[in-house]
């Protein structure tokens, strides 16, 4: 059975180097950033099961958070190109790229949907993160760049980040809240109602979403509810073959894509066998299973 990781990342050496420039503490802010794996592509292959093909994006280290707007796109629109010549180099371990963009310079934001991702076969989406300058990700000044995407047909790789308010931040508990509260932002601030093509994948299984089920139907007006389930959501929470089936039936079984965030997780380089694994282990059919590992991809990115 074919699988497709639709969540895993890098660090391109030029790109790394460029933000050390910047910031040379960021190895120590991010501590993650250490494995090799992300950086060093032979050691990777090493590590490749030869099956799972996987569509990778940067890890966070985000421009907009070290310098101004017109750098800032610069390093974004250069970080793509990188990502496209490793995916370019490693046809056969990379099915597709996801690229940056300059949250601190939201037209050219749009224009890199515009010239370097919508149309370009090897460039499938954007990430954007669940806050952005200290402000939500559904602040009204980042509408433009939804309303982009919803127009040319481009996904976003929705992917959390700390809230810098926030003295408890931690690894175990903290991004899934945040990933949690982005999505209820974003359905409040009526995208969905707005951009009826808008397409938003949620890592880690969209957060707390399928848990609060009920809490999400019986709080929110009817709309919103329905909006929540809107969401494409990923496998990455390292197993757990019974929250991915809650997952399957809050979200639906088009709506789940097998993720794994590898390299992260597991040392050294993920957790794509246990991941696939606790898929395997889920009381689905195989259509579903299929549909998680390749079929929901494909139809999501056309």
């Amino acid at each position: 059975m074919h699988r497709i990781d639709v969540f895993a990342h890098v660090l391109p050496e030029r790109f790394y180097a460029q933000m050390l420039t910047i910031d040379p503490t960021i190895p120590q802010v991010y501590t993650f950033f250490a494995n090799p794996v992300l950086t060093d592509m032979s050691l990777r292959r090493s590590h490749w099961d030869g099956v799972t093909r996987q569509v990778i994006s940067l890890v966070n280290a985000l421009p907009e958070d070290y310098v101004g707007p017109d750098e800032a796109a610069t390093l974004c629109r250069e970080a793509n190109d990188e990502l496209l010549a490793l995916r370019r180099d490693n046809r056969d371990m990379f099915e597709a790229a996801v690229g940056m963009v300059p949250m601190n310079h939201v037209e050219e934001a749009v224009a890199i949907v515009r010239e370097q991702v919508a149309g370009h076969p090897d460039m499938v989406g954007i990430q954007i993160f669940t806050r952005a300058l200290g402000r939500s990700i559904a602040d009204p000044a980042f509408r433009p760049l939804f309303a982009t995407l919803a127009e040319e047909g481009v996904p976003a790789w929705l992917h959390p980040v700390f809230d810098g308010r926030k003295p408890d931040n931690n690894l175990v508990f903290s991004w899934e809240y945040e990933l949690s509260q982005a999505m209820l932002q974003l359905v409040q601030a009526g995208l969905f109602q707005e951009f009826p093509d808008l397409k938003v994948i949620v890592h880690h299984a969209g957060g707390m979403a399928p848990f609060f089920a009920g809490r999400i139907d019986r709080i929110l007006p009817p709309d919103q509810a329905a909006d929540f389930r809107r969401f494409y959501v990923d496998t990455a929470i390292l197993g757990n073959p019974r929250a991915l089936e809650l997952t399957v039936d809050y979200f639906g079984p088009g709506h789940v894509l097998f993720g794994t965030d590898a390299p992260l997780g597991i040392m050294p380089a993920g957790a794509t066998a246990e991941i696939a694994q606790a898929i395997g282990d889920m009381g689905v059919s195989d259509a579903v299973r299929q549909a998680i590992f390749e079929g929901n991809y494909r139809k999501l990115v056309g």
